[in-house]
């Protein structure tokens, strides 16, 4: 595996066809978002605005992506009833959605017989994956490269099947 790990801008700037993520935690605590969400517990009012400085850099990157024909998809397995952190997540995946993104969600016990591995990833045109590693409380472990097939196949067979039987995001409610 090579020792760099390019950013996100730089995957999806070179993705010609497909980008997919998915995200299996229940709790994230990346350091550029702990602001943001603190806020919004404490008054129940997050940032939507896709011209904040919060969101811009990446709804920038998203419509830029989809403007040039590549299909950008998240899919995210939540416990029920759900966290805190999946309520702000939830809160603000209006951004996403108007950025291109098209997301939806899965109920954890709906994914109890699903092949997945055993991380959080982005896909890319089916053949580059890109880890994201995690601390127990949810801060970020760095990332990690892998262009193996085998790899890549495991990777788009989970969000396959997790796609296919997740809810979009306008018709999955909090629970």
């Amino acid at each position: 595996m090579p020792s760099s790990v390019p950013t996100f801008a730089e995957l999806l700037d070179g993705a010609t066809q497909s980008a997919v993520h998915l995200e299996m935690r229940d709790v994230y605590g990346v350091g550029s978002e702990a602001d943001d969400f603190v806020r919004w517990q404490e008054t129940g009012e997050r940032d939507t605005d896709p011209a904040s400085p919060y969101w811009h850099p990446w709804v920038d990157l998203v419509q830029r992506t989809v403007a040039r024909g590549v299909t950008v998809r998240r899919a995210r397995i939540v416990s029920e009833p759900v966290s805190a952190y999946i309520r702000y997540e939830h809160a603000g995946t209006v951004v996403n959605l108007g950025a291109g993104e098209d997301v939806r969600w899965l109920p954890r016990r709906q994914a109890s017989d699903l092949a997945l591995p055993g991380n959080d990833f982005w896909l890319i045109d089916s053949r580059v994956v890109r880890w994201n590693h995690f601390s127990g409380d949810g801060a970020s472990g760095g990332g990690e490269i892998s262009q193996e097939p085998a790899v890549a196949k495991l990777c788009a067979d989970a969000f396959d099947a997790v796609w296919a039987r997740a809810v979009p995001h306008h018709e999955y409610k909090i629970t």
